[in-house]
């Protein structure tokens, strides 16, 4: 016969081993699941924690905007380095279709010839306009004689072989005084759609005055200097106009001086155009490009604003957030 109780004692003893192992089993499985969610989390958290270095260069006009978003950009994310130069439109282009730059600062479309520089570095790129600038003519705050210029007469002024140097040239009514010019340098878009708008073809322009692809460099010239003539970005003249006054052209339609209402709807006519900021689609690869362009779209309008351009509507930042998702 079995014995009964020695039976239900092995028993016993056997689910209590049983249950035993199962605890532990259970309670190593926790560990490991908190382990693993610990894991998970410390990898998320890096994830999310964004760093690196950007580079952006280019026009001095796209500038301050570019600046005013890498430092709110910053404030978010302390660990990504934006870098922000002015080397000019075209300066900001020979770097960015070399690949030497994440994002290009633009005041004119791409040239062709900058297309082809791009494709044969294999740079693919997304175009994304950030706003309107009427580019600004600009005399010393003392001048009382001008208010208004010609689009011929500022021709005559800024042409080829120009000889004009003094104020009396451009009108004899106005005084014997000598004219002194201040204005970008070759490598600056501002440069190119300005020759190309007064004078009939980009480049094409006297080289006897003050260039400067720092625009803060012509506030300061035309500032101290009463016979002055120059001209650069809306938002340079908004952020001095204490120190600067600001005249009117006339395109043959009347004189019409930049405000934030003409540049808008177009009746500044022909100094009003595009500011862009090339985007290099391989840089958006990088979490932190992405991240900062995204910003750039989705606070852009009121940063623009700030500067003193003029944001687009709404949805074109929008059109700009499809591109690169």
């Amino acid at each position: 016969m079995f014995n009964r109780k020695k039976i239900v004692t092995i028993s016993s003893l056997s689910l209590v081993a049983a249950l035993s192992l199962l605890l532990v089993i259970a309670c190593g499985s926790s560990g490991e699941t908190e382990q693993s969610s610990e894991t998970t989390a410390s990898v998320t958290k890096s994830a999310n924690k964004l760093s690196g270095t950007i580079e952006i260069d280019g026009s001095s006009t796209v500038y301050p905007v570019s600046e005013a978003v890498a430092e709110d950009f910053g404030k978010l994310h302390k660990d990504v380095r934006v870098n922000v130069g002015v080397s000019g439109t075209g300066g900001g282009f020979k770097r960015f279709t070399a690949g030497e730059t994440d994002i290009s600062d633009a005041s004119r479309p791409i040239k062709q010839m900058e297309i082809d520089a791009a494709n044969a570095n294999g740079i693919e790129y997304h175009e994304l306009k950030i706003g309107t600038d009427g580019l600004s003519v600009i005399v010393n705050l003392s001048n009382a004689w001008v208010d208004c210029l010609t689009v011929e007469e500022l021709k005559k002024i800024w042409e080829p072989g120009s000889m004009m140097n003094n104020w009396n040239q451009v009108r004899s009514i106005f005084p014997d005084q000598k004219m002194r010019l201040y204005g970008p340098d070759t490598d600056s878009g501002t440069f190119d759609y300005f020759t190309e708008e007064i004078n009939g073809e980009a480049q094409a322009s006297r080289s006897d005055y003050t260039a400067s692809a720092d625009d803060n460099v012509l506030v300061q010239g035309i500032s101290g200097d009463k016979g002055s003539l120059g001209y650069f970005g809306y938002a340079y003249y908004e952020e001095n106009k204490d120190k600067l006054k600001v005249i009117a052209v006339d395109d043959g339609n009347g004189c019409v001086v930049p405000s934030g209402t003409t540049i808008e709807d177009g009746s500044y006519t022909p100094l009003s155009r595009p500011l862009f900021i090339y985007v290099n689609a391989k840089s958006l690869e990088n979490p932190e490009v992405k991240e900062l362009v995204k910003f750039y779209m989705e606070h852009g309008k009121k940063l623009v604003d700030e500067v003193g351009y003029i944001s687009l509507p709404v949805s074109v930042y929008s059109e700009n957030l499809n591109k690169i998702e």
